[in-house]
């Protein structure tokens, strides 16, 4: 396989690749890639890519909680926004090898990150799963570095069985700061 894992990336660098048209999960391919651009821009703002040349083929999304959820109550939590592989390079390890590397980095001790996963979101056509199998797969997918469900309160969250949140602590996080995190995900 001829890919290298890159980032975090900064506006310029990614204004320099191209973008698989097959990265539409959340929006066509032009408009993730100005997504992309605009979250290096955000406060916590990091971008990764799996390259195959100069095609980003797969991509991890980091930024912090939207201003308007319970999250952002926190100073030390740091939102996984996103994550998308190109169809035609899935069964090849390219999300683990992104995950591997972005969490072999010791930025990512000192926060608590989440991953907010809705089914809504989910490729279960193009991946040929049911609901179920996909949250499994997930589960294994960010429970390899060190993810795991939270039970919440959260609403978007309850609107369906299979939607999940994911929190990974970093080893450096205080236990004051892992309490008033648990607190979060239980209020109203």
């Amino acid at each position: 396989m001829d890919i290298h894992i890159t980032g975090p990336l900064s506006a310029e660098q990614l204004q320099q690749l191209d973008m698989s048209s097959e990265l539409n999960n959340f929006r066509p391919y032009q408009r993730q890639k100005q997504a992309l651009i605009n979250i290096t821009t955000l406060p916590l703002g990091r971008i990764y890519a799996a390259c195959h040349r100069e095609t980003i083929i797969g991509y991890v999304a980091f930024h912090a909680p939207d201003p308007d959820s319970r999250y952002a109550r926190h100073p030390l939590v740091l939102e996984l926004g996103g994550v998308e592989v190109a169809r035609s390079w899935r069964r090849r390890h390219v999300g683990s090898a992104l995950l591997d590397y972005i969490f072999s980095d010791p930025y990512y001790e000192d926060y608590i990150v989440i991953t907010t996963e809705y089914y809504r979101h989910w490729d279960l056509a193009g991946n040929n799963m049911d609901v179920w199998q996909y949250r499994r797969l997930l589960d294994r997918f960010f429970g390899r570095v060190g993810f795991f469900p939270q039970a919440t309160r959260d609403p978007d969250i309850l609107e369906h069985p299979a939607n999940v949140l994911m929190a990974r602590p970093g080893r450096r996080v205080d236990l004051e700061s892992l309490m008033f995190f648990e607190d979060i995900l239980h209020q109203e």
